[in-house]
């Protein structure tokens, strides 16, 4: 493939699944706008509870990241029988990690109660997540799925799968938080419900595509037979996956906190930048998942050029979308912020000033955050997976959130320093991220095959 074809692959297969990545975000979105409507007491309490269930359900997937790469490698190799026996094991992995964390969900008062939660609040996202935490399983079988078909090159029907979540969604939340079309009024529970029913239609959607268009793998035929080696592959590639996750969001998670003890007009603004750049990551993300089939693809051939080239187009596309960021977010942040804010609202004002300021910073951080997430992916389709998650943990928690209570907090920057300090151990996890990927690629070279790190 000349250069010009490998970026043609990589938007061709990355724009189904920023799009993917974007309605799942938007599935969110109207999840809070309707709870919204509804009450605001819900509100805050499915804030709390969708907390719990992130960090829960980020470590899960894992699973279904480590399926995405292997798979790849596999279809590269032109072997159909591993790419359904880690798919397969990736399905039961899913199946066992949500089984154990359940229980964690039907008593999660006492988990929240830990944290020093309102009891209300603590007792309502109980009752939130004895419900949704039933979609856990659907929910982490959806990813592997789509990471079996991704890696496969399928990526229209996961965009498909998604945008049909998103309508059963919103239909099911209008019909049994408010008690419509002669359903009970369920309120935060009846949100719960309607999570369940869109991971279901969308996990329906995915089992008949690939039965009907994928017939050689035989993917749901003795799904029950277990097959040990793929498992133990799957589990040794996807926890450090999980991890690295879990050390990403929960840096963002710990920047809440401390914006949190700066005031809550710092803390509203941050929540509304971090949904403006949380939306233009979902590119990132897509493209680096795309670099990911095609990492594998090319491990899968034993084509150290392929690679290269695969992840000159995937960068360079990232990159691009970043510059388009930096000027709106530099050109027109109010634009971006009013949004969100009620024109009646008293505070109106000091929010788009102070978010302003944070969207200028984030102009920054969205360079050092693509370039942490095109690395890691990147790193998954060779699958190097156990030093990446040493390092993003490094730059994250032992750099990063210390950097910005100490810009922020002690230093006084207020919610622009603790910014700063993401901005500071992002750029850490890409640099280190990186190094450990152009170290891999130039031993593939030199030894002139395309052999996964040890």
């Amino acid at each position: 493939m000349t250069l010009a074809q490998h970026f043609r692959a990589v938007t061709v297969l990355g724009l189904p699944l920023i799009g993917s990545h974007l309605a799942q975000f938007a599935v969110h979105v109207i999840d809070t706008i309707m709870l919204g409507w509804y009450d605001i007491t819900a509100l805050a309490a499915s804030v709390l509870a969708t907390s719990l269930f992130f960090v829960i359900f980020i470590m899960g997937s894992g699973f279904a990241f480590a399926v995405m790469g292997m798979v790849a490698k596999a279809a590269g190799a032109d072997d159909d029988i591993r790419v359904r026996r880690v798919t397969r094991m990736g399905l039961w992995l899913s199946v066992i990690y949500a089984a154990l964390f359940l229980p964690a969900m039907i008593w999660s008062g006492a988990i929240f109660a830990a944290f020093g939660q309102d009891t209300e609040l603590s007792a309502l996202a109980q009752d939130y997540l004895r419900v949704a935490g039933l979609g856990l399983f659907p929910a982490l079988l959806v990813m592997v799925v789509k990471s079996y078909l991704a890696a496969l090159e399928h990526a229209g029907v996961v965009l498909w799968a998604t945008l049909s979540a998103v309508f059963v969604n919103a239909g099911l939340n209008w019909v049994f938080i408010f008690g419509n079309l002669g359903a009970p009024e369920l309120g935060l529970v009846g949100a719960a419900w309607a999570s369940v029913g869109a991971q279901m239609a969308s996990l329906l959607v995915l089992v008949l595509y690939t039965a009907r268009r994928l017939p050689q793998h035989a993917m749901f035929q003795r799904l029950w037979r277990p097959d040990w080696p793929a498992f133990g592959e799957v589990f040794r590639l996807g926890w450090p996956i999980g991890l690295t996750n879990l050390a990403e969001s929960g840096m963002f998670s710990a920047s809440a906190l401390l914006i949190g003890l700066i005031g809550e007009l710092p803390l509203a603004a941050h929540g509304i930048a971090l949904q403006i750049a949380s939306a233009t990551f979902m590119v990132h993300l897509g493209l680096s998942q795309a670099a990911t089939v095609r990492a594998g693809r090319a491990l899968g051939r034993n084509d150290v050029t392929a690679l290269g080239q695969g992840a000159m187009a995937a960068v360079t596309l990232s990159m691009a979308f970043v510059g388009i960021t930096v000027i709106l977010f530099l050109g027109v942040p109010e634009l971006l912020i009013s949004g969100f804010i009620s024109p009646e609202e008293p505070q109106r004002a000091a929010i788009l000033t102070i978010g302003a300021a944070l969207l200028a910073v984030a102009a920054l951080f969205q360079l050092v955050d693509a370039g942490q997430v095109m690395a890691l992916g990147m790193l998954r389709g060779i699958q190097d997976t156990k030093v990446p998650m040493y390092l993003a943990a490094l730059s994250y928690w032992v750099c990063g959130i210390p950097a910005s209570y100490l810009i922020g907090i002690q230093w006084g920057y207020g919610a622009v320093g603790v910014w700063l300090g993401l901005v500071i151990g992002l750029l850490l996890a890409t640099v280190l991220l990186w190094w450990r990927f152009l170290n891999t690629f130039r031993a593939m070279q030199s030894s002139g095959g395309a052999a996964a790190p040890s």
